[in-house]
């Protein structure tokens, strides 16, 4: 870890969970909280404001996830450390996080020291996975993907991943295009992507896989063939 102190963000909207990482932070001598958020938007405004060298974010957001966010928090500061902390199956979201920008991706599964530790690696300018996930996208470079089939899921996009997370919440089409600032229209092609996409034969069809992907991630991306890229 850097010997200079370190100031940190934490975003998540559940407030139990939040104040569960700022006292795993506190435990940290050199990092400081300079900032907590339930929403993107407070996250924003935090981040513009105190300039923090570290965000701990959390995907879910308002039923979103926090990818977006990711991005905006680099382009406020090229140079701060995200680490993804979420209950999403990192083999999903792991590299979408790195490509957004962050450092690093954590699932909620893992011990308090080995989120201290993912914590240090980030604000120490390395990058931050489990030892899983690290073998596996090793394993998907070196091999260019070959021989390790993947599930349809994988070839979302970061928005339609997003708009198929809205529908398994519950929301319809006209919720979704406001929560994304997004045209009805261009929600539905979304939708008609995420059908032809994964496989399914109509609208009722990928709102049950879409409550299926909220409620078990895995089990309902093993469930839809390699699909269309």
């Amino acid at each position: 870890m850097k010997k200079r102190a370190q100031t940190a963000l934490v975003v998540d909207d559940h407030p139990i969970m939040r104040r569960g990482v700022v006292d795993l932070l506190s435990m940290i001598p050199d990092v400081t909280v300079v900032g907590e958020a339930a929403t993107r938007g407070e996250a924003l405004a935090i981040a513009q404001q105190q300039q923090p060298d570290l965000a701990i974010v959390d995907v879910s957001l308002d039923g979103m996830h926090g990818l977006d966010l990711v991005k905006q928090l680099v382009l406020f500061r090229s140079d701060i450390g995200i680490l993804v902390y979420s209950m999403h199956d990192e083999t999903i979201y792991a590299e979408r996080a790195l490509r957004a920008g962050a450092r690093g991706y954590l699932m909620k599964q893992a011990p308090p020291e080995a989120f201290l530790d993912a914590v240090m690696r980030v604000a120490a300018g390395q990058v931050a996975l489990s030892p899983a996930m690290a073998d596996r996208m090793m394993t998907h470079v070196v091999g260019a993907g070959r021989g390790e089939p993947r599930s349809a899921v994988h070839h979302l996009s970061d928005r339609e991943l997003e708009v198929l997370e809205l529908l398994g919440n519950g929301f319809g089409t006209s919720e979704i295009a406001e929560k994304l600032n997004l045209s009805v229209k261009t929600v539905e092609t979304y939708r008609e992507h995420l059908k032809r996409k994964l496989v399914l034969p109509n609208a009722t069809a990928l709102v049950r896989f879409a409550t299926s992907w909220v409620l078990d991630p895995a089990s309902a991306a093993a469930r839809v063939p390699g699909g269309a890229s």
